[in-house]
């Protein structure tokens, strides 16, 4: 099952594009990790961005985005209609397939410990993963703003932090972390430019106010366009659904005198509130099919799978290269230790997969002993790709020592038996270290997350056929040996190699 996180970090800048730029470079550049969508307001003077991928990744990219964000932005200068108490004033975790609230309550907490730890920027902590109850509400920590909390945190200690020192960073604020279902930010504009009316009717709907469940609102003055606007975000859209929201709001303003000219959604939504009231979507100002969020993750995970492709080929591509040209060498041998290179390292992949989950912690012993296992059959079967290609090459070589005389003869042909010899050596230990992992995975397979299944099974194909692909080898260059005893002793051991793998039979998939 894949594990997929959102993140919506807010970044209090939304007027200078380069410095939007980037942080949203600083954000991509973690693997595993995709921007989604990039809003920029220059009214309220901040973007939001959404990412998501694999929850370490998101985790990392969100706390890069942070560093950069705290390079580039100077709340001492900065002015907007959103409050904010921080450079990034807000990161929020949200679970989107294959994690929980809490999984994401624990990733919060680790990227609040690295912002602290690498950049001194003081968390606070809210939502599900707020230490106390009056800081699971947002509004609540940034009472009194930047400059407000910049002050009161050095003598009020119910202003403290969570996780840093009782004093702001001198430009970067404070960030507040957390982790929370869905939100949709929705923005809904007033034809007229009484912020007053704007935030009554926030009042009357918020509902922290006694209005509706599961909305925060606020009145935002838009000076550059003249207009109110009753800015919200609807923390649980399946209890309080947007076309629910907008009529209320359109009652609420004709009840002023005023109406309204249209709204907005900033960011992505899940795809579920569209489904709810699909009709309503057609008053939305700007929603178009990209701005849903599983569409967008769908649609990232396709282009970095033909990425990955892409690069994996043109890695794989130089190796392809040098067998396929007209040479001895590297041959069937390199090929078997390749075969067993993969089979290992589909291995140390589930072993380090298994181990991180909670269902399987009563096998993270055995599964951290095989992750180890792997780990060394894999560099060692990687290494031995070119060690079989030399002992090849050194075969050649002996032949063509010159043999114009008798001792000439006689050097050659030591120096060829002694290279044969080494070419034998090389593949049969190839296939004993290939059994290892071909045994290792047989074992893993009984204890490894049943999502994997298919890849121990592929690897334990590989890995017998490197086993079989590098005795092939062993027994074409016994054929040259003139040491009765040495072939013998390498027969019998590539029989008992092969017994070993013999018969077993990879079972259908499920």
């Amino acid at each position: 099952m894949r594990r997929l996180v959102e993140c919506v970090p807010n970044f209090s800048e939304g007027r200078d594009f380069e410095k939007v730029d980037a942080i949203v470079a600083a954000i991509g550049e973690v693997a595993g990790a995709y921007v989604l969508d990039r809003t920029s307001d220059p009214d309220h003077n901040r973007s939001v961005i959404t990412l998501a991928g694999e929850p370490e990744a998101v985790r990392d990219a969100a706390v890069r985005g942070v560093g950069k964000a705290a390079e580039l932005i100077d709340l001492t200068r900065q002015t907007g209609a959103h409050p904010r108490i921080g450079a990034t004033d807000v990161v929020p975790f949200v679970p989107v397939e294959g994690v929980t609230l809490e999984d994401c309550v624990a990733l919060a907490k680790q990227a609040a410990q690295e912002i602290w730890q690498r950049y001194r920027i003081p968390i606070y902590l809210y939502e599900a993963a707020a230490q106390t109850p009056d800081r699971k509400n947002l509004e609540n920590i940034r009472r009194g703003q930047f400059e407000g909390l910049r002050e009161e945190v050095l003598r009020n200690p119910d202003r403290a932090p969570d996780v840093g020192e009782p004093r702001l960073h001198p430009t970067a604020g404070a960030t507040v972390v957390g982790a929370r279902k869905f939100l949709i930010a929705y923005n809904i504009n007033l034809n007229t430019p009484d912020v007053h009316i704007a935030q009554a009717i926030a009042k009357k709907i918020r509902t922290s106010s006694g209005g509706l469940p599961c909305v925060k609102a606020m009145g935002v003055d838009l000076r550059a366009r003249n207009l109110a606007q009753v800015s919200m975000n609807l923390t649980d859209f399946e209890t309080t659904p947007l076309a629910q929201v907008f009529e209320i709001v359109k009652r609420e303003a004709a009840s002023h005198g005023a109406d309204i000219v249209g709204s907005e959604i900033i960011g992505l939504i899940p795809r579920r509130a569209i489904e709810m009231t699909a009709d309503h979507f057609l008053k939305v100002e700007n929603f178009r099919p990209a701005m849903v969020l599983e569409n967008r993750l769908e649609e990232a995970l396709r282009k970095a799978e033909e990425n990955n492709s892409l690069r994996l080929a043109a890695k794989a591509k130089p190796f392809l290269d040098l067998v396929a040209a007209p040479t001895i060498a590297p041959g069937g041998g390199s090929v078997a230790a390749l075969a067993g290179a993969l089979a290992a390292s589909l291995g140390q992949m589930v072993s380090a997969l298994s181990r991180a989950k909670k269902s399987l912690v009563a096998h993270q012993d055995q599964l951290t002993r095989a992750l180890g296992n792997f780990q060394t059959a894999a560099q060692w079967l990687t290494e031995a790709i070119d060690r079989d290609a030399a002992a090849f090459e050194a075969v050649i070589a002996a032949h063509r020592l010159p043999k114009q005389t008798p001792d000439e003869v006689r050097r050659r042909d030591l120096a060829a038996q002694q290279a044969m010899k080494h070419a034998v050596d090389v593949p049969l230990e190839i296939a004993r270290h290939a059994l290892v992992v071909f045994e290792e995975l047989r074992q893993l397979e009984s204890i490894c997350a049943p999502s994997m299944i298919s890849d121990v099974r592929v690897g334990r194909m590989m890995a017998a056929t490197a086993v079989r692909g590098a005795l092939e080898n062993v027994a074409t260059n016994l054929a040259s040996i003139s040491d009765a005893g040495f072939a013998r002793r390498a027969r019998e051991e590539s029989g008992w190699l092969s017994s070993r793998i013999t018969g077993d039979r990879v079972p259908a998939g499920r």
